[in-house]
This record gives structure tokens, C-alpha cells and sequence, in this order.
């Protein structure tokens, strides 16, 4: 904590408490700023890190406001907490601090009203719909192509997603996704087949430009329960360099488009076999599984940093493009069952291509079967000097890493 009186400190609220949060605590204490976090989990490890935590649910934006007015904020975000973007925007917006318009942020964070949003201006979009209802669903299961995607409209994390071959599985599928689903709606979708990676990475934009653009190789783990949770991604991207820059221009169109200003994004697209460019997720929040991290040691630029300045107002420097340092790679550690945790192997042969290693357990915890991005039990960063070597390490990853269970 630095040492000079806090009444001279900006302040910034951010939401929730989860691992992904403490290297934003970490930079803004940097910058010199108060770090109030909030959330109604008290034992969350963020909040070990922050100034000042307060017991409030970051669902209930208007009990959030009322904190906000009584803190005193200069900033609010809700950095890798997909739960709590629209209360930011809706709090930003009615204190006129630093955001997103709050109705574009409802439109980016509800899976339905982003399709229509990108169908009704002309981006290219997959066949979708919403419902709230099982039966309605099913009655219209002849208007879509098959296979169709089921999740609910507005979680994170790949949560309650199925992907559904057969007509007979929808219903399972739907049910599931209701589970998951704060409002009790989904989505169903056809199904993009995509080329090569899709893509799930962080980007910046200033004033209503897209200044900088990332995109990654986000891969999977088709062992667990959940094949659709993201195991790891690596950078620079394998996306055609043509359909890199028609996503660059789609998105600054979405960005004028909604009016976002100045705001960190995670963005997911991929490169369909059709040979289309998608954009499939945008939200105006860092991304989990430490992806702005990742970004920034890839590129140098720290993403986290401007965010932070961005929340609080503060004046930002332009931003070129990315030029990666290398071929960067991060795996989420995971289980494909359930069980107690033991170590976790590394082979020797890969130990020099290791920079860091984020393990969240210890001996004799709990570890579950990989569902969604909750059941991470860490992360581990790697470096190589060529893309043969790292596609080599990833695809026989399982050659290499290991997590022993008791």
C-alpha cells in the first residue's frame, strides 16, 4: 500500500474476488490507486489483495450503486467477471464515470439480442434464436441446419453449452442450459465448423477506435466432460491474415456501431470452413483464464494498465499494433475426473520452454471433472522461439503434462 493519504487516491470498485482479479489489484496499487473490491463471497482470494472489500452481490446493480455513491469511486470494472459487466455499465453510466453505454452492454452480453444486433447489420452470423421455453424450441428444430449449438444467452466460462447432433438430444441439451442460466433463457444455433483455432483473446479500443487487435489459437480438451471449456491457447494467431484484417474492420464497425469509447474487450471469432470471418462473443471485460497476462507478455503492451487508467479517466497514449515477442502458449490446468489432488508432472524435456507455473491447489483438495472455466486448478505459461515447436508441445501435450491424482 503506498504510503500517502488515501483521500488523495482515486478509487476503484472492482467486481468480484476470483484469482483472475489480483494482477488488476497489483497494477492499480502500482498506478497509486484505492482498490475496494465487492462481491458475497468473503473468503475469495482477491480480496485478501484489495484495500477494502464490501459484502454485496455485483448481480444487484442498484445495491452496487449505492456503494459506489458512498465510496465515493473515480471507477468501476468488472475485469475478467462476466457477471458483473452490466452493473458496471449501469453504475458507470449513472455517475458518469468511464464505460460503455448501458445498453450496448446489455446487447453484448445476452447471446440473443448480440445475434439479432449482428444479423439486423449485416455481419456475418449464424442462424439463431432465443427462447425461454422447452417446447417452443423444440416445435422449431426444423427451421435450423444441423448440428446446432444450445447455451444459455447470458453465461460465461462455457458454461451450459452443448453441441447437439440429434434431434432426440435437444431436450437434454436445453435443460442444461436452462440450468446455467441466471434468466432462465437460451439460445440455440447452427453450429460454425470452423478452420484451423477459433479465437478468444483481448483488444483495446480508444475513443471509439479499435487500436489494438489481438487473436489467438484457442484449444480444447475433448477427454473432459465439458469439450467446449477452453484448455489452452497459444499466440500469434493461425487465422488467415486476410480474415484477420476483415475481423479487424467488422469489429471497429461494432465498436462505432454501439458507441463503446474506451474500453478493453474480450473477443471471441473464428475462420468458418465456409471461408467467412465470425465474430461470435464480444464483451466490454478483460477475459478469464488470464488472457490480458498473456497478451501483454506476448506483446509488451500492458492492457491491464490502460484498462485500470481507462476506469478511472485517466489521459491514454496511443496504441500500435501488436508485434509478438515469440510464440507464447498458456494451458489451464484441469482434471478429466474427480478427485484429490497429488502434483502435477512436467517432463524435463519441456522445462526450458516453461516461464511460469500458476498452480491454484495443493496436495489432498478437491478437483473436479472440467465442466467450465470454475474447475481450473491453474495455469502454466510457456515460450518458444519457433510455432514448431510450440504446435509440437501442444498437440502431444499430454506426452509432457500430467495432473496425478491421490
Amino acid at each position: 500500500m503506498l504510503l500517502y493519504d488515501k483521500m488523495k487516491q482515486k478509487k476503484l470498485l472492482l467486481l468480484g474476488g476470483l484469482n483472475y482479479l489480483i494482477p488488476v489489484i497489483k497494477s492499480a496499487h502500482k498506478l497509486g490507486y484505492y482498490v475496494i473490491t465487492c462481491d458475497y463471497i468473503p473468503d475469495n482470494i482477491a480480496h485478501k489483495y484489495s484495500d477494502e472489500y464490501h459484502n454485496v452481490s455485483i448481480l444487484d446493480k442498484d445495491k452496487i450503486l449505492a456503494l459506489a455513491k458512498q465510496l465515493n469511486i473515480d471507477g468501476i470494472m468488472s475485469f475478467a467477471v462476466d457477471p458483473g459487466v452490466l452493473t458496471a455499465a449501469y453504475v458507470a453510466e449513472q455517475l458518469g464515470l468511464p464505460g460503455v453505454p448501458y445498453e450496448s452492454a446489455k446487447i453484448l452480453q445476452n447471446k440473443k439480442l448480440f445475434r439479432q444486433f449482428l444479423a439486423e447489420n449485416g455481419f456475418n452470423v449464424p442462424r439463431a434464436k432465443g427462447y425461454n421455453n422447452i417446447e417452443e424450441a423444440k416445435a422449431s428444430a426444423s427451421e435450423f441446419s444441423w448440428p446446432v449449438i444450445v447455451k444459455p444467452t447470458d453465461s460465461a466460462g462455457s458454461k451450459g453449452v452443448t453441441k447437439v447432433e440429434k434431434r432426440e438430444k435437444l431436450d437434454l441439451a436445453i435443460k442444461f442450459a436452462i440450468e446455467k442460466s441466471l434468466s432462465g433463457e437460451f439460445i440455440i444455433e447452427e453450429f460454425i465448423e470452423q478452420k484451423g483455432y477459433s479465437s478468444d483473446s483481448d483488444s483495446f479500443s480508444i475513443n471509439n477506435h479499435l487500436e489494438f487487435v489481438t487473436f489467438s489459437n484457442q484449444r480444447f480438451d475433448c477427454k473432459v466432460a465439458n469439450p467446449f471449456t477452453p484448455a489452452a491457447y497459444s499466440w500469434p494467431s493461425s487465422i488467415s491474415s486476410s480474415n484477420q484484417e476483415e475481423l479487424k474492420r467488422e469489429l471497429q464497425r461494432l465498436v462505432k456501431l454501439l458507441n463503446l469509447g474506451t474500453s478493453i474487450y474480450n473477443i471471441e471469432v473464428r475462420e468458418g470452413q465456409d471461408g467467412k470471418a465470425y465474430i461470435m462473443e464480444v464483451s466490454p471485460r478483460g477475459g478469464g483464464n488470464r488472457l490480458s497476462e498473456m497478451v501483454h507478455l506476448s506483446t509488451g503492451f500492458n492492457i491491464i494498465e490502460y484498462s485500470i487508467k481507462a476506469a478511472v479517466g485517466e489521459e491514454l497514449t496511443p496504441i500500435s499494433e501488436p508485434i509478438y515477442n515469440g510464440y507464447w502458449a498458456e494451458v489451464i490446468l484441469h482434471s478429466d475426473k474427480e478427485a484429490k489432488f497429488s502434483s502435477l508432472y512436467i517432463a524435463k524435456k519441456i522445462r526450458k520452454n516453461v516461464y511460469e507455473t500458476d498452480l491454484w491447489v495443493s496436495r489432498g483438495d478437491s478437483i473436479h471433472d472440467f465442466k467450465g472455466a470454475n474447475d481450473a486448478i491453474g495455469t502454466l505459461v510457456l515460450r518458444f522461439e519457433t510455432e514448431i515447436e510450440l504446435e509440437k508441445a501442444l498437440v502431444n501435450l499430454d506426452d509432457w503434462l500430467s495432473v496425478k491424482t491421490i
